[in-house]
């Protein structure tokens, strides 16, 4: 019987998209390490993105978010003082 490789993969995506009044984006990215299919590891970070944030195209990394983040920076906020960059 010869030796079976078993195969690793990565899987990396946007776990939490949270558009908040104050216009900032709640977001979590997950991880999920797959051993023959099967997640065996799974970890995250969290960040929070503020109207218009430089480092947005990074973070989201997904036209699909990005299209809504921007969409979402695009409109009028329901609070009247959008959060200061860098606060």
């Amino acid at each position: 019987m010869g030796n079976i490789m078993s195969t690793f993969t990565e899987v990396i995506y946007i776990s939490q998209f949270d558009i908040q009044p104050n216009g900032c984006i709640g977001v979590r990215k997950t991880t999920d390490v797959l051993k023959d299919g099967v997640v065996i590891s799974s970890t995250f970070w969290r960040t929070t993105l503020v109207p218009n944030d430089p480092q947005a195209s990074t973070v989201l990394d997904e036209a699909y978010y990005l299209n809504i983040a921007n969409y979402a920076w695009s409109q009028p906020s329901p609070q009247p003082n959008p959060p200061t960059p860098g606060v």
